[in-house]
């Protein structure tokens, strides 16, 4: 069976895959990977990034949605990077984060807000959405962090209505700089992998295709994609 077969195959079976018990709350971090490049969160190719930047990997978390038990486990990575930070309400970058930090509140029992990306032109017109007063802390939820472009925006919405923001969690970080960004504003940053870790850790799998594996080979020599 050739390779687009093959991850045809896995989709097919994904269900059954992340159900299994030791996927379903317990997920390691090695399985959370597996997980997402056979969802297809994890995209080969040419692709161009919303910085404008070219890149041969994508990742897709918008495609996490449809696995809950992926998104369940996203969301305890996440929790594991930040429980001991102090925080009243969460609020996810719109809108690939707005499930996972959807998914945070629920289980955990901690409010939250949404920022709306479009202004409101009617009804209350207002821009970040859910109850909140001033004063309080606020963590930032993000998928994926490049420049930190869509963080910054979000931060100062929020800090604009009275809230404040110290801490920014996310899953990936691709290490274009995003962090750094960030740090000059005095946000903490939270990531459970970079990109490196993840190309890492599939190189080492059977998982990736010749032309994959290339990819990865030019990412971990030095060149950023």
């Amino acid at each position: 069976m050739g390779k687009k077969g093959t991850k045809k195959c896995i989709l097919r079976n994904i269900t059954s895959l992340i159900t299994r018990s030791s996927w379903q709350n317990n997920m390691t971090n090695d399985q959370l990977i597996e997980a997402l490049y056979q969802i297809n969160a994890v995209k080969f190719g040419e692709f161009t990034l919303k910085s404008g930047n070219k890149s041969n990997i994508y990742l897709d978390l918008r495609q996490i949605v449809s696995y809950p038990d992926v998104l369940r486990a996203v969301a305890n990575a996440i929790w594991k990077k930040i429980c001991s930070c102090h925080f009243e309400l969460i609020c996810g970058v719109p809108y690939t984060a707005l499930p996972i930090a959807t998914c945070i509140s629920i289980m955990h029992n901690i409010p939250m807000i949404m920022r709306r990306k479009e202004k409101k032109g009617y009804g209350t017109k207002q821009q970040i959405e859910g109850k909140f007063h001033t004063g309080q802390h606020c963590l930032i939820i993000e998928d994926v962090i490049t420049t930190g472009g869509s963080i910054l925006e979000t931060a100062a919405e929020l800090e604009e209505s009275g809230l404040v923001i110290k801490d920014v969690a996310l899953l990936i970080d691709r290490e274009h700089g995003g962090k750094e960004n960030l740090e000059r504003k005095n946000y903490r940053v939270f990531s459970v992998f970079t990109l490196r870790e993840i190309m890492e850790y599939l190189l080492k799998t059977e998982m990736l295709s010749q032309e994959e594996r290339a990819i990865v080979n030019n990412l971990l020599s030095g060149n950023h994609t």
